[in-house]
């Protein structure tokens, strides 16, 4: 989890970057940069995150439709995997030399992991009865 979180927070901010960069070599490096991040350490950590959290409610037995808690998690783990599977795009328009936000926009779009992160570790430890 702390692996995927970490190419999550980084990924937007080489979009920062990248967006403000003017001159090829350091698009073309960008480029490099958020293909090896996105498909050599988000989408494994993202993998490994979701196949262990699931494992862990089969060999816990958690009755997933019964906390709401849990159910809550998992709903911001799905927001997550959507907010990943975004990132993948705007790295495909990066890479197709397509990107049309600025990188005050990405600056924004950067922060929202972050929320994620902690609702998901909020929601883990009060486990909240509503």
């Amino acid at each position: 989890m702390v692996t995927w979180f970490a190419a999550l927070f980084y990924l937007p901010r080489l979009y920062v970057y990248h967006a403000s960069a003017e001159d090829s070599i350091s698009m073309e490096r960008f480029k490099i940069m958020e293909r090896k991040l996105f498909w050599g350490i988000a989408t494994p950590g993202a993998l490994i995150t979701i196949v262990l959290g699931f494992w862990l409610i089969a060999m816990l037995e958690i009755p997933i439709l019964s906390t709401l808690w849990l159910q809550l998690k998992i709903a911001l783990v799905v927001l997550l995997v959507i907010y990943h599977v975004w990132c993948g795009k705007l790295m495909i328009d990066f890479r197709n030399d397509q990107n049309t936000r600025s990188h005050k926009w990405y600056r924004v779009f950067n922060e929202l992991p972050v929320f994620g992160l902690m609702a998901i570790i909020l929601l883990v430890e009060l486990q909240p009865t509503f």
